[in-house]
């Protein structure tokens, strides 16, 4: 048990051993009757940079640092969802929840009524608008409908720059969230709209005609907001864990685990990705559902995997001699059994087996993502040079066991100041790198279009052991 759930439980203990002497006495602050409840009540929003069911579960920044803090005061977490920014200051001051992880920016005008915890995020707010439409070359030469969240940062900004456009002319949605204004511009329905930048990032991928504009601010933050009308119990117990988490590393971990992987957006990249998803995926689809249940693998993991390495054409061929749809060298294929590396079947099944192997060589200790983004790595580059890479990245103060670290040090291998000290020497450990990060982007957007298009089964009674990697609880 950690030392802050130990901090808590006791606190929980007095508060109730206090009642008992006192007999009918009520908790006397906020902290203290979330103890006694058992339970922490948060508002959030439906969207992918805050909360959302995922095909694994419940998943988002605000859902992971919510969980956190849950976890810490040893209560459960309930979540009310509202449906965009207006709802979520409705539910607050309603006392509907006790604080809001929903992604709100810091303003001046919500500090009025709201204190904000430190700040968890820094984004920047941008007008987006379609590709293939004409670029705005500043707010005050805009034609066409601009459409903006109610209650939201972005329409305080733009009631401030009225000041200095007097036609500057906006339409506030008080129906919809961020990524459903999104979709009414990739659709052509509204001509303009404002989005922080982490939220354009998100989306891109899966919306891959959306642009920016320009930046509308500089550098904004992001914050969990707690009414000012209660006391400051549970407010100060969040700021604690807030700079724990900032001081720990566990908060940089959080961000890399959700946004690492999207900032280097390729617009060709992407659409030629959606198109294979319906071209070409699903002549291969059962093999890498078969292979990934004999192997408690997830077979969106697998088929990001293959993309990254042939993009799903059995039949490539690398300049160094490595073939396939899963594109195994021939001593590899050769371990594994595989008689024929052009074969789709033999190949999926072999690339499978041989990641399976890399899954458990890695140690014990290594936990939820990073176990397969390390694995990933070790695919690509090799599994000794991996162990170079981590043992640079623990000589450099880093943590051998996260992917975040791990990633700094790779491209050092093929420095001839790193590698020279390495068992294993040079290796092109940025080229692993991108295959990592560009097969976590692979799997976010097949699993957003799988999650969009398919009916969503029952979730099974238990999941292999190897599927927590999708876990956001992790």
């Amino acid at each position: 048990m950690s030392r802050q759930r130990r901090h808590y439980t006791a606190a929980l203990g007095g508060l109730l051993m206090l009642q008992l002497i006192g007999g009918c006495s009520q908790p006397r602050n906020e902290l203290e009757q979330v103890l006694a409840a058992g339970e922490l009540v948060v508002v959030t929003r439906n969207t992918a940079t805050t909360y959302y069911e995922g095909p694994d579960g419940p998943t988002g920044m605000e859902y992971d640092l919510a969980s956190g803090f849950a976890n810490e005061l040893g209560v459960k977490l309930r979540l009310v969802v509202a449906n965009n920014v207006a709802e979520v200051l409705r539910q607050l001051a309603e006392g509907k929840a006790q604080f809001a992880a929903a992604g709100l920016t810091v303003t001046e005008p919500r500090q009025h009524w709201l204190r904000f915890t430190p700040a968890y995020q820094e984004v920047t707010q941008q007008l987006v608008y379609r590709r293939g439409t004409p670029r705005p070359a500043s707010i005050g030469r805009m034609e066409g409908h601009l459409e903006v969240l109610a209650a939201s940062s972005h329409a305080e900004h733009l009631s401030r720059l009225k000041g200095d456009y007097s036609h500057l002319a906006w339409t506030e949605n008080s129906e919809l969230n961020s990524e459903e204004l999104l979709s009414l511009l990739y659709e052509g329905v509204i001509d303009y709209t404002v989005a922080d930048s982490h939220e354009i990032a998100i989306n891109q991928r899966f919306l891959p005609e959306l642009r920016i504009a320009f930046d509308l601010t500089e550098p904004e933050f992001l914050a969990w907001a707690f009414p000012r009308f209660r006391d400051d119990s549970l407010y100060l117990a969040a700021t604690e864990y807030f700079e724990r988490m900032r001081s720990n590393g566990q908060l940089a971990q959080l961000v890399e685990k959700h946004y690492g992987h999207v900032s280097d957006f390729d617009y060709v990249g992407t659409r030629t990705f959606l198109r294979h998803i319906e071209q070409r995926l699903p002549q291969f689809r059962p093999q890498f559902e078969t292979a990934a249940t004999d192997n408690s693998l997830d077979w969106r993991l697998l088929a990001a995997m293959a993309y990254q390495e042939s993009h799903w054409n059995p039949r490539a061929v690398s300049p160094t001699g490595v073939r396939g749809i899963m594109m195994l060298t021939q001593n590899t294929a050769r371990d594994l059994g595989v008689e024929r590396r052009t074969d789709p079947s033999q190949s999926i099944e072999g690339g499978s087996r041989y990641f399976k192997t890399l899954l458990e060589r890695l140690p014990e200790r290594i936990e939820g993502r990073d176990r397969y983004w390390l694995a990933l790595a070790a695919y690509n580059i090799g599994y000794g040079h991996l162990e170079d890479a981590r043992i640079i990245t623990q000589q450099r103060g880093g943590n051998p066991d996260k992917w975040m670290d791990v990633k700094e040090n790779l491209p050092l291998l093929h420095k001839r100041k790193w590698y020279s000290q390495t068992r294993y020497g040079y290796a092109r450990g940025n080229e692993a790198v991108r295959y990592v990060e560009n097969i976590r982007s692979y799997y976010d957007i097949l699993a957003w279009n799988i999650d969009r298009n398919e009916p969503k089964p029952p979730p099974p009674a238990t999941l292999p052991a190897a599927f927590m990697f999708a876990n956001p609880a992790l």
